[in-house]
C-alpha cells in the first residue's frame, strides 16, 4: 500500500490527532496547490486545483500542527462529495 493510500485511509478514520501537514500532503497528491492570500489572510489557507477550479479553505493551526476535529470531519465530507475519497 502506497503512502498516499495510507494517508487516505487515515483521514477517513477522522482521527483526533490529524495534522495540517498530513492534510497538506494529501491535498497536494490530489492536485491541490497551497495558496496564501498575503499578510492579511492570517491563518486561513486556500488550496486550489486548476483542472476543475475546486477550492478548499483550511485554518492553519498555531502554534501546533494539530487540526480541530470539526475541520477534519468537514474536509473528509468535502473530499467524499467531490469523489476523492
Amino acid at each position: 500500500m502506497s503512502k498516499y493510500e495510507k494517508a487516505k485511509e487515515r483521514i477517513l478514520k477522522k482521527p483526533k490527532d490529524y495534522t495540517y501537514t498530513e492534510a497538506k500532503y494529501l491535498l497536494g497528491k490530489m492536485g491541490f496547490l497551497e495558496y496564501h492570500k498575503g499578510k492579511t489572510s492570517g491563518s486561513r489557507v486556500c488550496f486550489y486545483r486548476e483542472r476543475d477550479k475546486r477550492v478548499i479553505m483550511l485554518h492553519k493551526p498555531h502554534p501546533g500542527d494539530e487540526m480541530v476535529r470539526g475541520s477534519v470531519v468537514d474536509l473528509v465530507e468535502y473530499l467524499k462529495c467531490i469523489g476523492e475519497l
